[in-house]
Formats: structure tokens, sequence, C-alpha cells
């Protein structure tokens, strides 16, 4: 299987492209989608894993054109801010399948290999994401946005600076 990994964590890339490497299958990796779609129109891959977060983007948007290069693409959305939501929206979007972070390279592989007929995403976690945690995760997310600026990720969150450090000072929600 030929895989294109689309992901801006370059450890994480360069671990995940060996591993595939050793367990038989060609593997090339892209930082940005501009690079992926290169990549897509380059040469054919049998599947993509895309990361959700691509910088400042979202890897939900790379979905249709990689699609468009190639409609027999199976493309695998890979992200640290699991959620149900999310991963709805990229199955609507034409992902193959979704799995949260971190993932081996065995299960990426389980998760676009699919012996059935049917398509079914694979199994989100037993227990949802709290919503505890989904808040800090986006609270974080959007102070990473904004260099740690806590007045403007107050500002982007609608809430009071002090509320927002507040939130800050706790530790974060267990899972």
């Amino acid at each position: 299987m030929n895989l294109l990994i689309v992901d801006d964590d370059t450890a994480f890339t360069q671990t995940l492209v060996r591993a595939l490497e050793r367990l038989g299958h060609g593997a090339q990796s892209a930082a940005t989608p501009e690079a992926a779609q290169a990549l897509a129109e380059a040469q054919r891959f049998d599947a993509a894993v895309v990361d959700l977060r691509l910088g400042e983007r979202s890897g939900l948007a790379l979905i249709e054109p990689l699609l468009a290069t190639d409609a027999e693409l199976r493309i695998l959305m890979l992200t640290g801010y699991a959620s149900i939501a999310t991963a709805i929206e990229a199955i609507k979007r034409g992902a193959f399948n979704y799995l949260p972070k971190p993932a081996t390279a065995r299960q990426i592989l389980a998760a676009l290999v699919h012996d059935g007929l049917e398509e079914t995403p694979a199994a989100l976690p037993d227990t949802p994401t709290s919503l505890r945690r989904l808040e800090w995760e986006h609270i974080q997310h959007v102070l990473a946005e904004h260099e740690g600026n806590v007045s403007a990720t107050a500002r982007a969150l609608g809430m009071h600076r002090r509320t927002l450090q507040r939130k800050l000072a706790k530790k974060p929600v267990r899972e």
C-alpha cells in the first residue's frame, strides 16, 4: 500500500513513515495542504492519512481536493482533538475513516483496510470526550493560535480575561 501522510508535526510524520516502511508499505509525507495536493497530483496513492490540524488550517478542507484528484483514495483523518462532531464532519466530506491520536502504524493500517462491502468508520472511544476536556483543548488551541497572549485569547473566546486566567490555572481535565 502506498500512503500519503499529511501532518505538520515533523517528528510524528518521520516516525510514522519509517514504521510504515518497516511494515512493507510505501509512504511519503507533506507538511502543508499545498504540498500534499502536489504529491497527490504527481503520483497515485492508495490512501492518505490527514491530520485535522495543519498549522492554523483544518485538514478537513483537504479532503475534497484530494478526492477530486483520485476518487478511489481512502482518506483517514487523524487528530489529537478527537470529538464526535469532527468525526461526523470528516465522514460527511468523504473521509473513509477517523482515528484519534495517538495512533500506531498498525492501528492506521487496520483503519484503512476494510474487508466488508460497507465502509463504516472506526468506532470512537467507548466514553466520549467530556465537555470540560473539549473546552480545555479548545482553549489551548486558541491560546496557541494567539501565541500565548491571554488577552487576545480571551477576546477570541468571548470571555473575560480573568475568567480565562482562572481556567488556565487549573490542571487539564482527565479523560
